[in-house]
């Protein structure tokens, strides 16, 4: 595929999921995992068609998506969930968006540190950067909302 057209769906993707979070949207079990399962394959994917990944490079990029994990956890801590009509709903705060200021600027410092300890610059795909990313997120939102006692939002049908 053409990486900038699979940057342009990612990028509008991503800006989606921010518009209805920041908006408030129910809460659905599915629906929360869907796209950071998608980038996350993605990401996978662009990882094993890398023929020049080195351990130095994998050991990096583990790290890294662990790490991308913890911190959308994080951001999922800061996220409003409500009652509303019966069921959990969600909505970004003001302090989601400071935590993910703060998160950005972990990773590229991450990101840097490991550059300039031999991780190849294109060995980390974005898509399993984001991908892991917002699932912390969805994992610590699945998690407050499992023990909020507020039932999710039913599976919405086409």
């Amino acid at each position: 595929m053409n990486p900038w057209l699979l940057a342009a769906i990612i990028a509008v993707v991503v800006i989606a999921v921010v518009i209805k979070r920041m908006i408030g949207e129910p809460v659905n079990a599915k629906e929360l995992f869907i796209a950071p399962a998608i980038l996350t394959g993605i990401g996978i994917l662009s990882l094993v068609k890398k023929t020049d990944l080195t351990g130095t490079d994998l050991t990096w990029v583990i790290t890294g998506a662990v790490l991308g994990a913890a911190l959308g956890a994080l951001r999922g801590a800061t996220i409003q969930l409500v009652d509303k009509g019966g069921v959990l709903w969600q909505r970004y705060t003001g302090r989601t968006f400071l935590t993910l200021i703060g998160t950005l600027a972990v990773t590229a410092g991450f990101n840097v540190l490991a550059v300039k300890m031999g991780m190849h610059e294109n060995a980390r795909p974005l898509q399993l950067s984001i991908g892991v990313s917002f699932l912390g997120e969805s994992l610590m939102v699945g998690r407050r909302g499992m023990t909020s006692g507020i039932p999710f939002a039913p599976a919405r049908t086409r």
